[in-house]
């Protein structure tokens, strides 16, 4: 090792690095003592650290550290300090019936508060943040239900879920026509245009509405009604008001005919409580598409 002590800078009078650039040279000044000082500290702080707090990550947990502390038993304790503060309000939210409910400024402010929080937590990651839907997803904010938007029908999809596997779950579901071998390709192409021409929408060219509407009359109808106005009892979504679940063109209506739609909701029975229920109903009902 090159000693460069006694490279002496001319200018300064203090010995360098032995660097040097374009004739530059590095100066070998050593940090301020009190900085050093306060860099060691840090180091002894955090061997403490990790001595007295939660620390380092094990195979299945972590050190719990010598106090024990643990943020997430923190939280818990405040939720469960809120709950007992919200006690006497939520339960009289749970004794009371929907109706009830909506005639009280006060269970109604505390329902629609509820719900949100609620909703936000379990149900945006399918429906958004905001319940405008997604593809296969149904949008909230409007007035289009597939099991209807009566307070009461909401809540009973939001306790039973569809094709959840509970027993009293909605159970209606979308037959496969192509996939099942009922429809042939040319047939499924023709339902397909007169579906779309139901909502008003474009048609490929040599469509034959006759035909189209006898397939739909043998095989659609007795589910979505001769007219293709749905039905909610059935979960069979109305045909004729341009508001589409899995998308309006023809390709996406094929795949429709084609493969079915079985799209499955959860039911939250049993994961929340029923006074909670209630507020995610009254909350969705809200939105501005609850009849």
């Amino acid at each position: 090792m090159t000693d460069h002590s006694s490279d002496i800078d001319s200018v300064s009078g203090k010995s360098t690095t032995g660097h040097e650039w374009d004739g530059i040279k590095e100066l070998n000044t050593p940090l301020p003592r009190w900085w050093v000082i306060c860099f060691y500290l840090t180091i002894v702080w955090s061997i403490g650290y990790w001595i007295v707090y939660p620390a380092w990550p094990l195979i299945s947990s972590n050190t719990t550290g010598m106090f024990g502390y643990s943020s997430r038993a923190d939280v818990a304790v405040e939720l469960a300090n809120l709950e007992k503060i919200r006690g006497d309000k939520m339960a009289a939210l749970g004794a009371a019936s929907l109706a009830d409910i909506e005639k009280d400024p006060a269970l109604l402010a505390l329902a629609r508060a509820k719900g949100k929080t609620v909703f936000g937590d379990n149900c945006a990651p399918c429906h958004g943040s905001g319940a405008a839907g997604a593809k296969g997803y149904p949008n909230l904010n409007d007035d289009d239900w597939l099991w209807g938007g009566t307070l009461d029908q909401i809540m009973q999809t939001i306790q039973f879920g569809a094709r959840s596997g509970h027993a009293k779950t909605h159970e209606g579901q979308m037959l496969a026509f192509g996939k099942d071998g009922v429809l042939k390709g040319d047939e499924i192409v023709t339902v397909a245009n007169y579906v779309r021409s139901l909502s008003g929408l474009s048609t490929r060219n040599g469509f034959d509405g006759a035909k189209g509407q006898k397939i739909f009359a043998e095989n659609c109808a007795a589910c979505h009604g001769d007219a293709g106005k749905g039905n909610p009892e059935m979960g069979a979504p109305n045909l004729t008001d341009k508001i589409w679940l899995y998308g309006s063109d023809e390709a996406s209506l094929i795949e429709t005919i084609s493969q079915g739609r079985a799209g499955v909701m959860p039911a939250w029975e049993g994961r929340l409580d029923p006074a909670t229920i209630k507020a995610m109903a009254v909350y969705v009902h809200s939105l501005g598409g609850g009849k």
